[in-house]
Parts: structure tokens; C-alpha cells; sequence
């Protein structure tokens, strides 16, 4: 897997590894931002007419079509002051810049996060062992 990490915090790293290895993306860059309540909030209104905060956004960029040379997935942008789980947050944003979308598939991504989600509970789990 050639993933490029450099823009993902360290602590969520994980967490888009074990999304994107679900979702079958095996190469690609993309980028992880924690933000305030303010800047979410601005993102929602600017890029989904939605002027309230939010726990997570994506944005897309290349889609899940074939580009030459490595893909460029997208942003996932957190507000931690809206979500209950980072990690969570993270692989849910992650699952969408692979195009997953929720709000019209039959719950195959959410399914697929749950899974993703108990997978890193094992891993944390053992690690503590």
C-alpha cells in the first residue's frame, strides 16, 4: 500500500489505514484536518447550504475512476467538539472520499465502518494485553 500520510495527524493514522485497506483503495494522498467549531460550521454553509456545525466533512477530489499516476483522495475535515469519536469520524470521512455515500446506498457504509471500527477495538484490545 502506497498511502501518503504526511497530512493525517499521527494519533488517526491508523484509522485511515484500516478505512481505506476496507474500501480496497491501496494507493493515494489525502488529508485529515481537526478544526474548530467556527471553521466547520463555515465549511457546512459554504459546501452544503447547512449553516450549523457539524462532526464531519469530505471532499472529494478525484473520485473512484482510474487517474494516472497516484490519487489524490481528498480532505476530511473534524470538528472534535461535535463528534463523540475522532477515530470514528475519521474512518467515516475516509469511506467517503472512496466513495461511499450513506444517505443513498442501503447501509453497505455504514456496515462497512462498523466493521472497520471493531477491527481497531481489537487492535487497541491486544495492544493493551
Amino acid at each position: 500500500m502506497s498511502v501518503e500520510l504526511e497530512d493525517v495527524p499521527a494519533e488517526l493514522r491508523d484509522a485511515v489505514l484500516a478505512a481505506l485497506e476496507a474500501a480496497g483503495v491501496r494507493d493515494g494522498h489525502l488529508s485529515v484536518e481537526l478544526v474548530d467549531e467556527e471553521r466547520i460550521r463555515e465549511l457546512n454553509r459554504e459546501h452544503r447550504g447547512r449553516d450549523k456545525p457539524t462532526d464531519v466533512l469530505s471532499f472529494p477530489i478525484d473520485g473512484a475512476g482510474e487517474v494516472p499516476g497516484p490519487r489524490e483522495l481528498g480532505d476530511v475535515v473534524i470538528c472534535p467538539e461535535h463528534t463523540a469519536d475522532v477515530v470514528e469520524a475519521t474512518v467515516h470521512g475516509v469511506l467517503h472520499l472512496c466513495g461511499y455515500d450513506h444517505e443513498v446506498d442501503d447501509g453497505e457504509m455504514l456496515a462497512l465502518q462498523e466493521r472497520v471500527m471493531e477491527s481497531l477495538r481489537g487492535e487497541r484490545r491486544e495492544g493493551e494485553a
